[in-house]
């Protein structure tokens, strides 16, 4: 006597989906888009987000481009500092204009997730997503199947994840060439005589990147990678640009800029 299909599940937990549930018109066929209040709510608490090789160049203007760990590098765009505060999402839920947004932020409600045996990804989508709902304006499914919205959903997903495998193999070329190290982000406030070490994050080392050899350094010209590292370590500029987005979010003085704020 044959068994019934156990209906596939999501392995794990996804980053700032609350809560993810695999793709399906059996279960999200009456359901459709439509704008959120707050569109950027899901995020509001980060004070990172992942980014990808591609997106580098863009990020690299607005925020600080770090590593998780020397152990897991994995690559993220540092959005907020001491409180559970993303700094680019202003009261009204939205992200602050002329500011880059990141792709993991974009993709969503919709991402990828490894199944439960492991073997391929599925698309997913966040039914914790406010603006998820039966009376939406987009439908997902038209028919039993995907709408055109949808598909570019799910196109874009996959863009997403290939570029999230080359970063990860970026990643690991760097830990390789021992380049991912600890580092400190340090502010002098006004009238201070000594520097404050407010974050302690994992970058590339800028000495360690000058010792490497000749025969390195131009591989890594000539695969495309020295001119992302060199990204990366411009990015750290934007430590004091977040430090001042802070203190003009709380209108705080400098001797207040480093204190923990209470926020609902």
């Amino acid at each position: 006597m044959s068994e019934a299909q156990a209906s596939p599940e999501i392995t794990g937990k996804m980053y700032l989906y609350e809560k993810p549930e695999l793709l399906m018109k059996e279960q999200h066929g009456d359901l459709a888009m439509k704008p959120a209040k707050q569109p950027f709510a899901f995020v509001s608490k980060a004070r990172a987000v992942p980014i990808t090789l591609s997106e580098i160049p863009a990020a690299m203007k607005d925020y600080p481009l770090v590593f998780m760990s020397v152990e897991q590098p994995q690559l993220l765009a540092i959005t907020g500092l001491f409180d559970d505060i993303n700094l680019f999402v202003n009261e009204e839920g939205g992200w602050e204009d002329s500011r880059y947004i990141p792709g993991y932020v974009r993709r969503y409600p919709f991402g990828l997730a490894a199944e439960t045996n492991g073997e391929r990804m599925a698309i997913v989508i966040d039914r914790a997503f406010e603006g998820i709902a039966p009376d939406g304006e987009v439908a997902l499914f038209k028919d039993g199947e995907p709408t055109e919205e949808t598909k570019a959903a799910i196109e874009y997903c996959k863009s997403y994840e290939r570029d999230r495998q080359m970063t990860d193999q970026f990643a690991q070329a760097l830990k390789a060439l021992d380049l991912i190290q600890p580092q400190t982000a340090q502010y002098t406030p006004q009238g201070a005589s000594e520097p404050v070490n407010f974050a302690q994050y994992c970058s590339v080392d800028e000495k360690k990147l000058g010792e490497l050899s000749d025969d390195k350094v131009l591989e890594l010209y000539k695969n495309g990678t020295l001119p992302l590292v060199y990204a990366l370590l411009m990015s750290m500029s934007n430590w004091r640009h977040l430090l001042q987005r802070r203190a003009r979010r709380f209108n705080l003085s400098e001797e207040d800029i480093f204190k923990p704020q209470t926020v609902n």
